[in-house]
């Protein structure tokens, strides 16, 4: 690299949400747009993975995150070095930590979201929220496959 060039910046997007699913339906919607951006095309199964993944942690922010007149924050990463995109969804209701469902009869009243993650996701988690203020955050990572050109944005 000489001295006019810059370092490669890890690729990364961050916006608020308002805590509704139109909010969560646009969470969703940017995440597809910039994982495009970003080399993952749309159509490839490493987005349509991404993207459900992204989709159902913002829906959970929504439906058990939900605080009134708060927003959930998404945070969405690349690293090219190592291929994995992170996904972060923090909410600000720290009680409510996320869990997998572990019987039918809960499945049959919803909670079949974080099961997804743990199948699709190569390491899923939750810690308390790190910006301030209270609640946690959700993450999830994905190596994306070597067929891909994952690659930041100038």
């Amino acid at each position: 690299m000489n001295a006019t060039q810059s370092p490669l910046v890890a690729p990364r997007f961050t916006m608020r949400f308002s805590s509704t699913p139109r909010g969560a339906r646009l969470a969703r919607r940017m995440c597809e747009n910039r994982l495009d951006a970003w080399g993952v095309p749309y159509g490839s199964d490493a987005h349509d993975v991404l993207t459900l993944i992204a989709a159902e942690l913002c829906a959970n922010a929504v439906q058990h995150g939900h605080v009134s007149g708060r927003d959930f924050h998404l945070l969405l990463t690349a690293d090219p070095a190592t291929r994995t995109v992170r996904i972060e969804v923090s909410d600000t209701r720290g009680e409510r930590l996320p869990a997998l469902v572990t019987s039918p009869s809960a499945c049959a009243e919803g909670g079949r979201g974080l099961l997804l993650v743990e199948a699709l996701s190569d390491r899923w988690g939750h810690r308390p929220r790190a910006a301030g203020g209270p609640g946690k955050t959700v993450w999830a990572e994905y190596a994306v496959p070597g067929s891909i050109s994952l690659t930041p944005l100038p």
